[in-house]
């Protein structure tokens, strides 16, 4: 069975986005097909899981009181402008009140997103701990199984525009398990698949910026019970996240820069 059409239906489908006969398929076929089922229950409880412990950031009071004191100032002027012979229809006053709302309400909006817009690097954080999250609800965390880095590292660079480095570390601990693609940062990007004991660590590659120093110091990040280290190094940018604690998983990031 073919689950691809399924599979590009399934975020429409669970914001009711389809019309009533894709709906429907996309139904008929949940019913018969229990990976599709399990796909689309993890893509439930990871968005759930997002919109329950996602930051959120409120608007600031100072721009709410301009917001309302320049839309109290326009409704004056409304008030003492001469009303036109010719009176526009009932609708369209209403109309135009609503389009003026609208729009403050979208100012407003964009105003805060840029007022409270998290560090860029805490965006991209976001994304690969919510693509690490998204491959294990799947049970889909590779895509190429081998702990073979003369295996993994032509999977990969096949199917993307670089070749990332693959090291072995199985003598430090972290043994490679295998990889899969993913997307981060705008760009399809490469994802290397390690473990430590029980637990697995995503490494996220792809090529970046240059540091002035050509290593930047790792930088880390938690979030949801995950550790993330971030660092640079030549051409390239690495990502590590797993719910490894910090210090392991910071081992794992020299061992890696140092086999590499």
């Amino acid at each position: 069975m073919d689950c691809s059409p399924i599979e590009r239906l399934l975020d429409p489908y669970l914001d009711d986005e389809l019309d009533p006969a894709r709906a429907a398929s996309v139904r008929t076929h949940l019913e018969g097909c229990c990976a599709c089922r399990r796909v689309l229950d993890a893509m439930s409880s990871l968005r759930t899981t997002i919109r329950t412990e996602a930051p959120y950031h409120r608007a600031p009071p100072e721009l709410a009181m301009r917001m309302r004191e320049t839309l109290g100032r326009e409704s004056q002027e409304a008030v003492r402008t001469p009303a036109p012979r010719t009176h526009p229809p009932r609708w369209n006053r209403w109309f135009q009140l609503g389009a003026a709302v609208l729009a403050a309400v979208v100012v407003s909006t964009t105003a805060t997103w840029l007022l409270t817009a998290p560090d860029p690097e805490w965006a991209i954080a976001e994304q690969v701990i919510n693509g690490h999250a998204r491959s294990a609800l799947t049970g889909r965390p590779m895509e190429v199984a081998s702990s073979d880095r003369h295996a993994v590292k032509p999977w990969l660079s096949a199917r993307l525009d670089f070749s990332p480095p693959v090291v072995d570390l199985t003598t430090a601990g972290f043994p490679l398990r295998g990889g899969r693609l993913d997307y981060a940062a705008g760009r399809p990007v490469a994802v290397l698949v390690y473990a430590h004991r029980q637990h697995v660590i995503d490494l996220y590659v792809w090529p970046g910026a240059q540091s002035r120093s050509g290593l930047d110091r790792p930088r880390t990040f938690t979030r949801n019970g995950f550790n993330v280290v971030h660092w640079t190094d030549a051409d390239m940018t690495y990502w590590a996240i797993s719910d490894l604690n910090s210090a392991d998983l910071e081992a794992f990031a020299n061992n890696y820069k140092t086999a590499k």
